[in-house]
């Protein structure tokens, strides 16, 4: 008999989530330095994704169980593909977006490795994986065991010990917060019977109750700014998705310039690029003729890694949200980064990101009705899903290819038609950009812009004294005086 386990509440959550205009799959292209060895690289997947079981696994919608696939075949999930002539950048994001919009076959384990070769005798590899059997910070993890920082590494990888058992949903929480807050989080999954519970066993501790009382107010506080966000502002980002997508990527930005820059401005690496992110998504409206003013913003829901230390190399989904207002409207590029920062800034002392965990544990034990009601309410108060992911910082190799570039996006829900990834390889920072054909066709002339708006940070350095840059309309003076001259 075929060895099961339930699905948790969050990861069915992700695996009830699919519509055809958005599948919830992540995607992740690695363009390597010259042309792989299909075969090596298949020998390799299938000795090294033994590892985890999750991968040999059938995820069953009656019941939401995870059931062993008796029949698994290496050659349906390893496929060696064919890019239409020329072969080029073009014709492999053409792919990349398409892939984007082919649901995985339910009947099989949900993932998938597409080897392709492109005409500038390169090799790229595309992966497709159901959110429900992981996020991508452990998604970067399995990458990491599939790689090697050797060419001649052996296809069987380093030796390892791994238990197959995966982490329930209390078991994360206990790892990852503080008690009384995990406490609450769990009674928040379970529903309110155990609040009382919860409640009875810290009340002959003042001190813990406080605290308790504490979080428990402040997660109150902010279920209702989610519940009572406002709609952000209407743009062509905006709209009805459909089951068409667009992909794109930039070409990489040296990391050690962003962190430089960062660092002088008093900025994170974080908010630099979110910042410059920004400063590209407004730049191209107004070159479609776009009215943007000061005040325009859009919203983007980024995920928060809420998992602990000693659990990156667990499978299943361990993050939770929060609503981050983009300044796309301001032009002056200081005033944005520091707005930017600000937001940042005050979203980090709430708990968005736990409360949206916990929203998507208990949607996962509500019928699929309710749980679309809930999600459609949280994404229709947003137009972007932006993730920023540290990848290996370097080289690494696969079936003895080096990587040259690596790029991930995590799937959009509901009628949310733009993915950011924001992804560094081996000291490179990368943005790509997926986005849904009824609304932006031309992803290319947005990706191309991440570089300028970057660069225009770097010109204020060489250009103002650096203590004057903590004045944003007094270095937009300055300027203006040296051009009108």
């Amino acid at each position: 008999m075929s060895w099961r386990e339930r699905i948790s509440r969050v990861d069915t959550a992700w695996l009830r989530m699919d519509r055809p205009e958005n599948l919830m799959q992540i995607l992740g292209v690695m363009i390597f330095k010259d042309r792989i060895d299909h075969e090596r690289a298949k020998r390799t997947i299938a000795q090294r994704i033994v590892r985890y079981r999750r991968f040999h696994q059938i995820a069953t919608t009656d019941g939401n169980w995870w059931i062993d696939d008796d029949n698994f075949d290496i050659d349906a999930h390893v496929r060696h593909s064919l890019l239409p002539a020329p072969g080029g950048p073009a014709e492999l994001q053409k792919f990349v977006a398409q892939l984007a919009s082919m649901p995985l076959a339910a009947a099989r384990p949900r993932w998938q490795f597409h080897l392709v070769d492109t005409a500038d005798g390169r090799s790229a590899a595309v992966l497709r994986i159901h959110h429900a059997i992981a996020d991508g910070i452990s998604l970067l993890g399995v990458i990491d065991w599939l790689t090697d920082e050797e060419k001649d590494a052996p296809e069987a990888g380093r030796a390892i010990a791994r238990s197959d058992a995966q982490a329930s949903d209390g078991d994360v929480l206990r790892r990852s917060f503080g008690e009384p807050l995990g406490k609450l989080m769990l009674a928040s999954i379970h529903f309110g019977g155990q609040l009382w519970g919860q409640y009875l066993g810290l009340r002959n501790d003042p001190a813990a109750l406080r605290e308790y009382g504490r979080v428990a107010a402040t997660w109150t506080a902010d279920i209702g700014k989610l519940a009572l966000m406002p709609e952000d502002s209407p743009t062509r980002f905006k709209g009805k998705a459909s089951s068409v997508k667009h992909v794109a990527w930039s070409q990489p930005i040296a990391l050690a310039d962003i962190k430089a820059v960062g660092k002088v401005l008093g900025c994170s690496v974080n908010d630099t690029l979110l910042s410059v992110v920004a400063g590209a998504l407004g730049s191209y409206l107004v070159a479609k003729g776009d009215p943007v003013v000061s005040d325009t913003q859009i919203r983007a829901m980024v995920p928060v890694n809420l998992r602990a230390p000693d659990d990156v190399d667990d499978l299943g989904n361990r993050f939770g949200l929060v609503a981050l207002d983009l300044p796309i409207g301001i032009e002056n590029p200081l005033a944005r980064l520091y707005a930017t920062r600000a937001r940042m800034a005050a979203l980090k002392g709430s708990y968005q990101a736990m409360v949206t965990f916990a929203l998507l544990g208990a949607a996962g034990m509500a019928p699929k009705f309710v749980q679309d009601q809930m999600l459609d309410l949280l994404t229709s108060k947003a137009t972007a899903v932006i993730t920023n992911v540290p990848g290996p910082p370097q080289a690494r190799c696969f079936a003895g290819s080096e990587i040259d570039q690596e790029l991930v996006w995590v799937p959009q829900t509901g009628d949310i038609g733009m993915g950011v990834s924001i992804l560094s390889y081996n000291g490179r920072v990368q943005l790509g950009l997926i986005t849904d054909a009824n609304m932006v066709d031309d992803p290319e002339r947005i990706v191309d812009r991440f570089a300028g708006e970057f660069e225009k940070l770097v010109w204020l350095l060489l250009l103002e004294p650096w203590e004057r840059l903590a004045d944003p309309a007094a270095v937009e003076q300055d300027l203006t005086a040296l051009v009108t001259g």
